[in-house]
């Protein structure tokens, strides 16, 4: 069992007044990892210790910090074993998919080391006898509120751009993977200075301390309830807020394509990681010259899949990252059959210890449905057969959300249209996932708020200063 310590202001085993909480194995119950609770006067005093360190870590040459990005990675890969283990007793991704998350964070933090450095200020032509520029600086005190669905890679990007452009970090890992975000911050802490990062760990009362203290920019990537109520608590310090909430991405499966091939697609968008994936394929529109066929295997493709614990090197499907959200992802799928959908593969409660919902397809699904509208995260597919790759487009636009697209399509003229007019921040054709590396995209309404990923996501941790000088009195230095 892990037992997890806080970090703060340079010190493990900090704070820890308020009790545990217990996080359990979601494939058979059984309880894994220990976490203090941070109290609200807790994280006050981490803000407070993060203000007396911020100045010094900020005027520390990049080059330097860049070094120290690099050590920190050479740290999470010596301890990336670990960390995938976490990960799985945590929250049930296969190990082998957890291990793809760990390499996936040091990758990240490899390319921000390297990037940073490089990215300056410009000059401005002013006055001849003037100087002009305007430089990047730290904002100062980052507070880094992360999800438990790829815990490692996306805490890597977050506080890998936050610590080498300057910053200090408050890191507050999701209560359902603690121990995840301990053994990461004690791999992090190994390559910093004292005090640089912090480590706080609780649940939503804690996230909720954290939003609304005195730092300068709040990062949180998770749920869209929880990112409103972030940025609405941000608002009354006036903090920075970065968001990348939740989704529920369309795929588009055009009239020309081969439906087995997108059925392949979809079930690799709508399963991995048991669909617990922020750009999982949420919903599938499926032209009907191509439907009957394309349900067909995508039924052939879920009913395939062996479902079993993270552990298990045989395992396709793991477990859901609870009960309670077991119990959510079911109670959409009831919905949408007494609503008039059907299930063809899946869409039962199985027998026995654990969270594990098997690989769900439905059909004579409505675009108006719940389970079509709202975001799932779970490893269904509810299909909605459409008679034109214009309805594609429209349904697929339709929605509170702004994350990501996928459009399978022979056609370039479609394939045109669709990056035009899908108003999300990512669009992909003809592969649910790929893309090169450094993407960056601004999610769009309930999906979130600013750069997530990317070089660009440097420039988010940095705020940009105009300077004027010249000599006094008009004359010469």
């Amino acid at each position: 069992m892990y037992t997890v310590a806080q970090l703060i202001g340079g010190v493990w085993g900090a704070g820890e007044e308020a009790g545990d909480l217990v996080v359990h194995d979601p494939a058979t119950g059984a309880a894994v990892t220990a976490a203090p609770v941070a109290t609200p006067d807790e994280v006050g005093k981490a803000v407070a210790a993060a203000r007396g360190v911020a100045a010094e870590w900020a005027a520390t040459p990049p080059a330097e910090r860049a070094a120290a990005l690099h050590q920190a990675a050479d740290a999470v890969s010596a301890a990336a074993d670990e960390l995938a283990e976490a990960t799985t007793a945590e929250m049930g991704k296969p190990l082998a998919d957890a291990r793809g998350g760990v390499e996936a964070g040091i990758a990240t933090l490899r390319q921000y080391a390297e990037l940073a450095p490089a990215r300056g200020g410009r000059t401005l032509h002013g006055a001849p006898e003037a100087l002009d520029f305007m430089t990047p600086q730290p904002r100062g005190v980052v507070a880094v509120i992360t999800p438990w669905n790829d815990p490692v890679a996306v805490s890597c990007g977050l506080l890998g751009a936050a610590l080498v452009t300057g910053n200090v970090v408050l890191h507050k890992p999701s209560e359902r993977t603690p121990a995840t975000g301990w053994l990461l911050a004690r791999a992090f802490d190994s390559a910093l200075p004292a005090g640089v990062l912090s480590l706080l760990t609780g649940g939503a009362e804690t996230g909720a301390a954290l939003a609304g203290a005195e730092v300068d920019v709040v990062a949180h990537v998770g749920s869209t309830v929880t990112g409103r109520a972030v940025a609405v608590a941000a608002a009354r310090s006036g903090a920075k807020v970065l968001l990348e909430n939740g989704g529920s991405d369309p795929l588009i499966v055009d009239a020309d394509v081969d439906p087995v091939w997108a059925a392949g697609q979809a079930a690799i968008g709508a399963f991995a990681n048991a669909g617990q994936i922020c750009v999982a394929v949420e919903r599938v529109y499926a032209h009907r010259d191509v439907a009957e066929d394309f349900v067909a295997a995508l039924v052939e493709r879920a009913a395939a899949l062996r479902v079993g614990p993270g552990g298990d090197p045989a395992t396709d499907l793991g477990p859901l990252v609870d009960r309670r959200h077991r119990d959510q992802v079911h109670g959409q799928v009831t919905a949408a059959v007494a609503d008039g959908a059907r299930i063809r593969v899946g869409g039962t409660l199985p027998e026995g210890p654990g969270a594990f919902y098997p690989a769900t397809v439905l059909d004579n699904c409505r675009h108006d449905m719940a389970l079509v509208r709202e975001e799932t995260f779970g490893p269904v597919a509810p299909v909605v057969v459409v008679d034109s790759f214009s309805e594609a487009l429209r349904c697929a636009a339709d929605s509170p959300y702004g994350l990501a697209a996928t459009v399978l399509t022979g056609s370039m003229s479609h394939a045109q249209r669709a990056w035009r007019e899908l108003p999300v921040g990512t669009v992909k054709v003809n592969a649910v996932f790929g893309g090169a590396p450094a993407g960056a995209a601004h999610p769009r309404r309930g999906s979130g708020q600013g750069f997530g990923y990317g070089p660009e996501l440097l420039d988010e941790f940095t705020a940009v200063k105009a300077v004027h000088i010249e000599a006094p009195g008009g004359g010469h230095w």
